[in-house]
């Protein structure tokens, strides 16, 4: 059900990473005219080639009977940590346990590459995410205002 991203499947996964977050988007009023670098705007094929190609990112997905519905990538940081990237499930395949299986892959992937903590960003005002996260472990570490968004960044992290 999780496997590694190949090549071919990165337009798939630019689909569902953006398909993903949009519902993020509606809720929160976010437009590409006032959060243009807000994900589901900014991913790109571009840009997941470079993760696949340039940075040679961990990157997997999700598949239900050949439908790639879920995908997630680690970013190898400094000091040992990782940070979970596009952590993301179609809407039409969420509360079916698909999140988590990608979350307990992430934090299983991140411990076998090295990494002891796994960093998280959410939009600081989607309380449900933040709660999902807790429940699964992670702990709230901060928030920053960019100009460049309409929300407030939170950081979480987990330790693994």
């Amino acid at each position: 059900m999780i496997r590694e991203v190949k090549r071919e499947d990165i337009p798939k996964c630019v689909e569902v990473i953006k398909k993903s977050f949009q519902t993020v988007a509606e809720e929160f009023g976010l437009t590409a005219q006032n959060a243009p670098r807000f994900t589901a705007f900014a991913t790109t094929e571009e840009r997941l080639y470079w993760h696949f190609d340039g940075e040679r990112r961990p990157m997997y997905v999700f598949y239900d009977n050949e439908v790639i519905c879920g995908y997630y990538s680690l970013y190898i940081q400094n000091n040992s940590e990782c940070e979970l990237n596009n952590l993301a499930v179609l809407p039409e395949y969420r509360h079916k346990g698909i999140g988590k299986c990608l979350f307990d892959h992430a934090v299983k992937t991140a411990k076998e590459i090295g990494c002891d903590t796994l960093n998280i960003g959410i939009i600081e005002e989607n309380a449900v995410l933040r709660k999902w996260y807790e429940k699964n472990g992670a702990i709230h570490i901060g928030t920053k205002k960019f100009d460049f968004f309409p929300f407030t960044c939170g950081y979480m992290k987990k330790s693994i």
